[in-house]
Formats: structure tokens, C-alpha cells, sequence
């Protein structure tokens, strides 16, 4: 292997030793595999910098696994190139049946070389710690709903049942202290399964308190309070959300976050055939059941509550029209898909796959330069849209360009209630003599001036019947009632 090249290390890691193999630059470079190192940091620093020496660069990678990130991190620091592999989408012989450490550097190091790898994004080490934090609390309520259902269980084996509907409140455990068993060893089995009931309970009341305490020192606090003017999103579930999901600018268009979430459905087409199943599930399944979760709400008719409406006065004016078009078109996006005759299950994963849109269209909104999401490609705008824009919608702001469409949030498709050019359908409709918002003044005319009334002729039924459009005819029906009435009221 020619010295003073690039080079290629692929890493297989483990609990303790480290296989390693090394790939020359090209496509007739030499592959060669090192050997298995101790998985530690001098080891690691002393074997990088050993190869260092030797070529020109090195570009390394790894697979996500349960190693975790400090490998990348320790190689990104000593100055070289890493990046962390996805495994579920390493190319696989389908007619390989031996796997040992070395063939599996051995091939990671050519794929690599090859460029058929594709990389998982890095958090930093705050927001790495910010995550393990949220499934720190989502492993304590897993924890708590186990203990309650031996708790239950046992009650139904004795034939206690309780006479409420909620389950696990005040009166509920209120009820369960009353329980009068005749035997004493089962008042003291009882008695330790409440217990480890209120001490999971308490665990979780702890790690949410610290969680409230973490976030306004997250670089993501302003994403968790505008997600939070979403419906069926509290704190929690946010920032569980966030830790998960990480950086959203890395998405280019709402589509590619929904993959990513294993939203999307399957598909095995060939042909003229087209056949699609269930969604993929591929990705990050802790983000895709929060999201299924949170779309449980969207059931009901679009409304803010009293609970929510100081969640949603704390977001942006932005943030709360994309929040309100969310409840808007989730909740007839439920009855619709009911009426078609599809299971509450499947309904409400649709729902979660467009709440996931909804949810890209906000992180884009409070971004600092929001670009510009064509149907094909992504343009980056010379500046960010102001307020005044996003009212008058003379430019395309940030909440209708993001606006979900009325199939599967596909960018670049007018949502409902926009035009094609993305101003609001509101802003057709001027008041008499108004001039349009791109209207330019007329050369020597004042600010002085009023604007010319409006006279009859300009509207006449006639012309509106002309056109043929639906809206026209009732609006040309209205005005020849009114022509035809008594002033001041109905015929």
C-alpha cells in the first residue's frame, strides 16, 4: 500500500477489541485487514495516529451501534474524517452465510471506499444527554404501567374489580388503600406491589422536574415551545420528540422526514403492478410512537382549550397559524378517512405522518434564514421573510410554504386555503376600490388621494354568471336579491 495516499479504516466494533481494516485509495487499491485493538482511547489514538503518519488522510467509519458515539468524536478531535454508518442500510449478499469481526471490517472498508454507506446524523454531547434523559422518563412510565398491571392482575385473581373508569387517579388509589383481604399474606403482597406503584410514580415526577429544569438551557428550547402550541403536544412530549428527531434542518423537504420516521408507506411495484402495504417502520421508533400517540387527539373537532391556549399565546404568530392549519386539516383528514371505511389504526398513522410535516413546516418557519422549497429543489432565500410579509403574503412565507398539501404534505403543492403562489385565498377578496398588496403607486399620485369609489357596473351578475364558477353564481344570485328587495332588508 502506497504511502502518502488516502486511505480507508473501517472500525467493527465490540464491548472490548476493536476489528480493523484498512483500504487504499482506488478502485485497485490494496484492502488489508490490521487486526483487533483494544477499544480504548489510548489504544484507539495510538493506532489513528499511526496510520496518520503513513498517508496523506484517513477517512474512517464505524456502525451505530451500542458502542455509542465516542469513537467518532475521539477520531473527529485528532483531526480525520468519520462517520457513523447506519446498519439496517449496509448492502448485504443475500447468499452470505459466514459473518466473523474480520469479514465484516474487510467489507465495511470497501463499501466505504466505494461510497455505498450512508451516515447516521451525530448528536453533540449535550443533546446526547438531553436524550438520554427523555428515555431515561419513558423507561420509568414502561416501569410504572408494569407494576400497575400486577397490581390489577392480582385484584382480578381475588375478584375485585373497581366500579370507576379512570384507573390509577386519586380515587382510584384511594380505593385500593379500602381493600380488606381475608388472608394476611396477600394484604402484605398487596401492600409491596402499591408501594413499588407510588415509588415508580415518584420516579417519574423527578425526571420530568428535571427534564423542566434542562430545557431552557437546551439550544432547542425555542422548537419545544413552539411544538407545544400543537394539538395533542405538551412539554414532554416535545422535547421527547426533539431529543429524538435532533436537528430538523437537515431534512430538505417534510417527505424525507416522514421516511426517516417510518411513516411512509411500503411499496413492491413492478411494472404497470403497483402494490403498497403498511408503512416501513424504519428509522427511529420511539419518535414515530410519540407522534402515533399525539395523534390520538386530532379525533376531535378543531378547538383551543383553556389549558392550551397559554401554550399557543407563547408561540410565534407564525407558529400559531401553522398550529391551527395542522388542527384544521388533521381533524378532517381523520372523518374523511373514516367515512372511507379505514380503521381508526390506520387513520390515525396517516394522521402521524402528516403531523410529522406539519411539525418540519414549524422547525422551518424559526429558522433564521428559511429557505425557499420549491417542487424540485431547494433554493436558499437572501433573507429570511418578515412579519409584514407573512400578513400580507406577498411573499411566500415560511408557514404557507410548509403548509401540508391535501395529499401527503408533498412541498411545493398548494395547501388548502392558498393559491399556487401561496398567498391565502382571503387575500383575493379586496375591499371595494382596494388595491391589490404588489399594486404600484401611480406616478405622481399623493398619499392624499382616496381611493376611487366603486360603481355598479363594476360588479354586475351578468358577468359573474358569464363566468361559470360555482361561488360567482351564488355571489350574482345574492346581488340581484338585494337589487330586487326593499332597502334594508329581504324580499
Amino acid at each position: 500500500m502506497a504511502e502518502h495516499s488516502m486511505a480507508y479504516v473501517a472500525f467493527d466494533t465490540s464491548k472490548l477489541h476493536n476489528a480493523v481494516a484498512i483500504a487504499a485509495a482506488g478502485r485497485a487499491g490494496e484492502v488489508r485487514y490490521l487486526g483487533e485493538f483494544e477499544n480504548t482511547p489510548a489504544a484507539t489514538a495510538k493506532l489513528v495516529r499511526k496510520l496518520a503518519a503513513k498517508h496523506a488522510a484517513l477517512s474512517c467509519c464505524y456502525e451505530a451501534g451500542p458502542t455509542g458515539y465516542g469513537l467518532y468524536r475521539q477520531i473527529k478531535q485528532l483531526g480525520h474524517d468519520c462517520i457513523v454508518v447506519a446498519p439496517s442500510l449496509i448492502p448485504r449478499k443475500p447468499g452470505k452465510r459466514v459473518k466473523t469481526n474480520r469479514l465484516d471490517a474487510l467489507s465495511l472498508v470497501q463499501q466505504l471506499r466505494a461510497g455505498d454507506l450512508t451516515a447516521v446524523w451525530v448528536p453533540d454531547e449535550r443533546h446526547e444527554a438531553m436524550r438520554e434523559l427523555t428515555r431515561g422518563r419513558g423507561a420509568a412510565v414502561l416501569d410504572w404501567r408494569a407494576k400497575c398491571q400486577q397490581v390489577s392482575s392480582m385484584l382480578l385473581r381475588l375478584g375485585r374489580h373497581y366500579p370507576g373508569k379512570k384507573t390509577w387517579g386519586k380515587t382510584h388509589m384511594a380505593w385500593l388503600a379500602g381493600q380488606q383481604l381475608e388472608h394476611l399474606e396477600q394484604r402484605i403482597a398487596l401492600e409491596e406491589r402499591l408501594v413499588a406503584v407510588r415509588q415508580a410514580q415518584e420516579r417519574i415526577e423527578r425526571l420530568e422536574r428535571a427534564i423542566r429544569e434542562a430545557v431552557p438551557a437546551w439550544s432547542l428550547a425555542p422548537l419545544v415551545t413552539a411544538l407545544m402550541a400543537l394539538r395533542g403536544i405538551d412539554f414532554i412530549a416535545a422535547t421527547a420528540l426533539l431529543a429524538e428527531i435532533g436537528d430538523l434542518g437537515r431534512f430538505r423537504t417534510p417527505r424525507e422526514l416522514m421516511a426517516w420516521l417510518g411513516l411512509v408507506p411500503s411499496e413492491c411495484s413492478t411494472g404497470e403492478d403497483t402494490r403498497r402495504g403498511p408503512i416501513t417502520k424504519a428509522g427511529n421508533r420511539r419518535a414515530r410512537q410519540l407522534l402515533i400517540e399525539c395523534a390520538w387527539s386530532y379525533r376531535h373537532p378543531p378547538r383551543v382549550g383553556r389549558d392550551k391556549l397559554a401554550r399557543v399565546s407563547a408561540a410565534p404568530p407564525a407558529v400559531r397559524d401553522i398550529a391551527w392549519k395542522a388542527q384544521v386539516r388533521l381533524t378532517g383528514r381523520y372523518r374523511s378517512l373514516c367515512r372511507a371505511g379505514k380503521p381508526d389504526v390506520v387513520a390515525i398513522t396517516a394522521v402521524a405522518r402528516e403531523l410529522s410535516g406539519f411539525i418540519w413546516a414549524i422547525a422551518r418557519a424559526l429558522a433564521p434564514n428559511a429557505a425557499v422549497v420549491a417542487a424540485d429543489a431547494v433554493a436558499a432565500a437572501d433573507a429570511a421573510p418578515t412579519d409584514a410579509d407573512n400578513r400580507s403574503g406577498g411573499t411566500r412565507s415560511a408557514s404557507h410554504r410548509s403548509a401540508i398539501s391535501s395529499r401527503n404534505g408533498i412541498p411545493g403543492k398548494p395547501a388548502h386555503g392558498t393559491q399556487a403562489t401561496g398567498r391565502p385565498r382571503t387575500d383575493r377578496r379586496r375591499a371595494p376600490g382596494a388595491l391589490p398588496d404588489t399594486a404600484k403607486p401611480v406616478a405622481g399620485a399623493t398619499a392624499d388621494v382616496p381611493p376611487p369609489a366603486q360603481t355598479p357596473t363594476q360588479r354586475q351578475p351578468g358577468t359573474a354568471l358569464a363566468r361559470g364558477g360555482r361561488r360567482d353564481r351564488r355571489l350574482a344570485g345574492g346581488v340581484c336579491r338585494m337589487a330586487a328587495g326593499p332597502a334594508g332588508g329581504n324580499p
